[in-house]
C-alpha cells in the first residue's frame, strides 16, 4: 500500500492446492509472466529490461515444491525495490497491472471487514486454544490455562479431593474424549479452572468463541462458563487429532452470521443515510473523501476497475477507459486511503454494493 518508485507489476492468479491439476499452476503462470513481459515493453523497458525485472518471478516456473504447495490464489509483487507473494485461501481471477502502485483490491476480503474468533478445542487430555479470522488460524501458547485435567488438579492434595480418585459420585460422565470416567463435579471444577484463565487471557475482548468438544461437554462448560461471548453452537466430538485447518474450516459457518451482520448493518447504515450528505456512490466524491479521511465505511467492488488519476492539491479526479503509466485503478485507490486512515472495507460481488453501484461509502463527517 506504500507509495513505490517506479514501475509495479500486480500479478494474481488462482492455484490448485494438490492432485494433477497442480501442474497447471506452473502453466498459468508462465504465460501471466509472458503477457507481464509484452506489458513492461509496451511500457518503454528494453525487452532485455523487462526480463531483467521478471527475473524473481522467472526463477520460480522451475521450482516444482513450490508449486505443489499452493492454496486457492497467488498474488505476487515485483518492483525495482522488491520482490513479494503470498499464497492465500481466496480463488483470484487472472490479473495483471502495470502501472506506478501495486493494486491490492483482491486482496482486501483477507485485510478488511473481517472477524476475530477463538476456538477452544477441549478434552481430558488436551486443552487447545486457536485465534482465528476468516482466513487465517494459528494455536497459540496457553497462559494460566491448564494444558489437560491432570494439570487442572496438581495443586490439589488427595486429601482434599479424595473423589477425584474414587468413583463415589453415582453420576459418572465418560470421557472428555479420554475414555475414563470422571464425575460431573470434577468436569466443572476442570472446566473452571479454564475458563478462569481464558478470562485473563481474553480480558477487555469481546471476541466470539467457539467450543469443541464431545457433545455432552458443551452444557457442562456453558454451566462453569463466565465468558460472556461463547457461542450458542459448538464443534461436536473429540478433535485431539483435528488440525488447526479443520477445526477451522468447522468453526467458521458458525461465526460467519456475525460478519455478515456487521455487513448488513454498515448497508442499514448506508441506507439511512442518503440523501443526508453522510453517503454517496459518487466514486469522485468518494475518492476524495477516502484520502482526507472522511470514510467510516467503503463498499467496493471486486473484479472491477475504474482507472484514472487523483490530484491532492485539487482534489480533482479525472476518468480514464484503459490503464497506463501514471493513472490507477480508483477503487482500489479509495480502499487503500480508507483503510489507511482507519475505515472499514468491505469488498464485495458487484451486485452487493448499495444502490447498484461499483463504489459507496459512508461519511464520518
Amino acid at each position: 500500500m506504500e507509495t513505490q518508485q517506479g514501475l509495479c507489476v500486480s500479478i494474481y492468479m488462482p492455484t490448485h492446492r494438490k492432485g494433477t491439476e497442480t501442474q497447471q499452476n506452473q502453466i498459468r503462470f508462465k504465460n501471466l509472466v509472458r503477457y507481464t513481459e509484452d506489458r513492461l515493453i509496451g511500457s518503454d523497458l528494453r525487452p532485455q529490461e523487462a526480463k531483467e525485472f521478471l527475473k524473481p518471478a522467472q526463477e520460480l516456473l522451475g521450482d516444482a515444491p513450490f508449486w505443489q504447495t499452493q492454496l486457492e490464489g497467488l498474488a505476487m509483487f515485483i518492483s525495482p525495490l522488491s520482490f513479494d507473494f503470498f499464497r492465500l485461501p481466496i480463488e483470484f481471477e487472472e490479473f495483471v497491472a502495470v502501472t506506478d502502485r501495486f493494486h491490492i483490491k483482491p486482496l482486501l476480503p483477507a485485510l478488511s471487514g473481517d472477524i476475530e474468533f477463538y476456538i477452544l478445542a477441549i478434552s481430558q487430555k488436551n486443552v487447545r486454544l486457536i485465534e482465528c479470522t476468516r482466513f487465517s488460524a494459528e494455536e497459540i501458547d496457553l497462559e494460566n490455562i491448564p494444558s489437560d485435567i491432570a494439570e487442572a488438579f496438581k495443586t490439589e492434595s488427595i486429601e482434599k479431593e479424595p473423589q477425584f480418585h474414587t468413583r463415589r459420585h453415582p453420576a459418572a460422565f465418560k470421557g472428555l474424549g479420554g475414555g475414563t470416567e470422571d464425575s460431573k463435579d470434577n468436569v466443572v471444577r476442570y472446566f473452571k479452572q479454564v475458563d478462569k484463565g481464558l478470562n485473563k487471557l481474553m480480558k477487555g475482548k469481546q471476541t466470539p468463541l467457539v467450543f469443541s468438544g464431545v457433545d455432552y461437554l458443551f452444557p457442562i462448560y456453558r454451566e462453569a462458563n463466565t465468558y460472556a461471548f461463547l457461542l450458542d453452537k459448538q464443534i461436536p466430538g473429540n478433535q485431539d487429532e483435528a488440525s488447526v485447518d479443520d477445526l477451522h474450516s468447522q468453526a467458521w459457518p458458525l461465526v460467519e452470521y456475525i460478519f455478515e451482520k456487521e455487513k448488513a448493518d454498515a448497508v442499514e447504515l448506508y441506507q439511512q443515510s442518503s440523501g443526508t450528505g453522510l453517503a454517496s456512490h459518487d466514486l469522485k466524491e468518494i475518492v476524495s473523501a477516502a484520502y482526507h479521511g472522511r470514510i467510516a465505511s467503503l463498499f467496493v467492488a471486486l473484479g472491477t476497475q475504474q482507472w484514472g488519476t487523483f490530484d491532492p492539491a485539487t482534489d480533482e479526479v479525472e476518468l480514464q477507459e484503459n490503464v497506463e503509466l501514471g493513472n490507477a485503478d480508483l477503487l482500489d485507490f479509495a480502499a487503500i486511503q480508507t483503510l489507511s486512515n482507519g475505515g472499514t472495507v468491505y469488498a464485495v460481488s458487484p451486485g452487493e454494493v448499495p444502490d447498484g453501484a461499483v463504489i459507496a461509502a459512508v461519511f464520518r463527517y
